[in-house]
């Protein structure tokens, strides 16, 4: 069986001897970007860097990126959808362009020390252009001249191939995707491609050119800076070389499969669909918690999510007749698989375990509170029959709502007692209520994500260069053991996440209030220099080591960045931190700091929102 571990190695090795700089994954949580919940693919921590911004590993690199997309959660359960997934990404930034993109995918693919992929069981697809962009002609050709007949290469629009971006602004380009047969013939017969035969060719990889920009009213303009983003989907590709068609049968997903049958008494075959969703729910959980920016479950944002996917997960359990408590046993496993690659998830494992028990027993009291909801439902009903004589066989959508919506009861568990008691549902009505709760949530989230992606407008980055303050101003009042947990950016206002386990006190807030305004006051220098990893520790400088970053690390000194030769920390450095930006040239020009709110974000969490003045 072809491993997870060995392609990881060999798409690895591969870009290493074209050039390519190995980075470590970015976090799950975007730092500084309001327009995502999650790092949802590779190129998303690297926008920076697409828009002109130089890396400090050069302008080839390579990685292996852990992702996650929500889109989907409720569809979940197919043979090749994941929430949580690993992506292969190689990048060019602003060095070589389309021929040398997909020459290189090539030969990753069918070069025998490699994939070793037969070229006849593949089919790729290029961008047919329209009003935005022409077709791509350059992509075509490549593949030509590569020995890809010119019937396994399909022209496809935008919504099949264009890439971004991935906020409301920011890089976007062509792509050029490839597929793998899976269908029941060895090989492919006469004709066949992606556009003629879509169910029996599976995406694996994709070649983004990124040759523009996105703008705020809708509008593409050229790069000066052409990239190239490639993803490729691992799971996916273990499976489609292991002759799998269901992803769920790779060796990072399966061991936590056995152990769902294990558990429940139930055969993975005979009950598919919520062994997948156990199964897939449980590690993306698992591993955003266990994320160095980890969330824990909650009713807002990232947390939401997290309590969605578990109890989702919960759900599913049920209906497979698990009646003991199960997600620690499936988060403990995730945590094996995973602790060799990301070893982010071994540290934080008594915080992810914790969580999950904490909200399994807490969901389970959830479901009692609303069957027991469900049951005065019943006798009201019994009451009615037996005041008029009129026999009521249909629970309304408002009531079906209020079980969903003030208690937590999720809809399917009122159909399955619904239909125990003989009793219909006023689906449709229930629908609309739904949907309208939906988009008041959408609205509210759009106001609270609005912004772009690469936005590098003043406000942002003034924003940006107070949250250095505030941290640095937080370790000093309440101690070292403050770390950032997350922090969310627009033009008019901060927020930031930070590791404390006390509310402060009115009079912790007014002290770091006042170091970040003297701070301010004192019109420091901002400047960055480029250093290891090693160096920056030895320095003092904060920050996530190698978990965003490369070896080599950007250094954002506030003050003199020589250090302290007055031998007075305060006046002559105030702050030393790994970051890539954006920053203002000197700390004078941000106003006046005041810190509007403190509260709670999750377990040990504390969270403030702030303003500039």
């Amino acid at each position: 069986m072809i491993t997870t571990k060995e392609i990881r190695k060999k798409y690895i090795d591969f870009f290493e001897s074209k050039g390519h700089a190995v980075i470590s994954s970015a976090s799950l949580i975007p730092d500084n970007d309001p327009t995502v919940l999650f790092t949802t693919a590779g190129m998303h921590p690297l926008v920076p860097y697409l828009m002109g911004e130089k890396h400090p590993a050069g302008t080839r690199l390579v990685d292996v990126q852990k992702c996650i997309r929500t889109g989907d959660i409720d569809e979940v359960g197919d043979k090749s959808h994941l929430t949580f997934f690993e992506m292969l990404g190689n990048w060019s930034l602003g060095d070589y362009f389309k021929k040398e993109a997909i020459e290189m995918s090539y030969e990753f693919l069918t070069g025998a020390e490699y994939l070793n992929i037969d070229p006849w069981k593949l089919a790729v697809t290029v961008f047919e252009g329209d009003d935005d962009a022409p077709f791509d002609n350059e992509a075509k050709e490549t593949w030509l001249a590569l020995g890809l007949p010119e019937n396994r290469i399909s022209s496809l629009p935008k919504k099949d191939n264009w890439w971004g971006p991935a906020g409301q602004t920011g890089p976007c380009g062509p792509d050029s995707e490839m597929f793998y047969w899976v269908g029941e013939e060895e090989f492919p017969p006469e004709g066949s491609n992606v556009a003629t035969d879509e169910d029996n060719w599976m995406e694996i990889w994709n070649d983004v050119f990124m040759q523009y920009g996105k703008q705020t009213d809708g509008t593409f303009l050229a790069l000066d800076q052409q990239n190239v983003d490639t993803g490729m989907g691992l799971e996916r590709v273990v499976a489609v070389l292991n002759g799998y068609t269901d992803v769920y049968k790779v060796d990072s997903l399966y061991p936590l499969v056995e152990l769902v049958e294990e558990i429940s008494g139930k055969k993975y075959e005979e009950h598919t669909l919520s062994i997948r969703v156990i199964v897939d729910h449980l590690r993306a959980a698992t591993m955003i918690m266990g994320d160095n920016l980890g969330v824990a479950p909650g009713n807002m944002d990232q947390g939401y999510v997290v309590r969605k996917l578990i109890r989702r997960a919960i759900r599913h359990g049920k209906k497979l007749g698990i009646e003991i408590t199960f997600c620690t046993k499936l988060g403990e496993k995730v945590i094996d698989i995973f602790t060799d690659v990301y070893t982010e998830v071994e540290k934080n494992k008594d915080f992810v375990l914790k969580e999950l028990q904490k909200e399994e027993e807490q969901f389970s009291k959830t479901l009692e509170s609303g069957m027991k909801e469900f049951e005065k439902l019943l006798k009201g009903f019994q009451m009615a029959f037996e005041k008029t004589g009129n026999k009521i066989t249909e629970i309304s959508g408002k009531q079906a709502f209020k079980l969903y919506d003030t208690y937590g009861f999720p809809y399917e568990m009122t159909e399955e007692l619904a239909k125990e008691n003989h009793l219909t549902i006023d689906k449709k009505s229930f629908d609309e209520a739904f949907e309208k709760h939906q988009e008041l949530s959408r609205k509210g989230a759009e106001q609270k994500f609005a912004g772009g992606l690469a936005d590098h407008g003043e406000m942002s980055t003034k924003y940006h260069t107070a949250t250095h303050l505030l941290h640095v101003a937080l370790r000093r009042v309440l101690g070292e053991h403050v770390e950032q947990k997350g922090s969310n950016i627009t033009g008019d206002r901060l927020r930031f996440d930070f590791s404390h386990p006390d509310k402060m006190t009115p009079e912790e807030i007014a002290e770091v209030e006042y170091l970040v305004n003297e701070a301010i006051a004192r019109d420091y220098p901002m400047s960055f220099r480029e250093m290891t990893v090693e160096e920056a520790k030895k320095q003092g400088a904060i920050g996530l080591f190698g978990d965003k970053y490369g070896e080599m690390v950007k250094v954002y000194t506030v003050g003199d960045p020589s250090g302290m030769p007055h031998g007075n920390p305060e006046e002559d450095t105030f702050s030393k931190e790994i970051c890539g930006g954006p920053h203002v040239e000197r700390t004078g020009v941000l106003g006046k700091f005041r810190i509007k709110k403190e509260e709670s974000s999750s377990a040990g969490v504390r969270r403030i929102k702030g303003v500039l003045e």
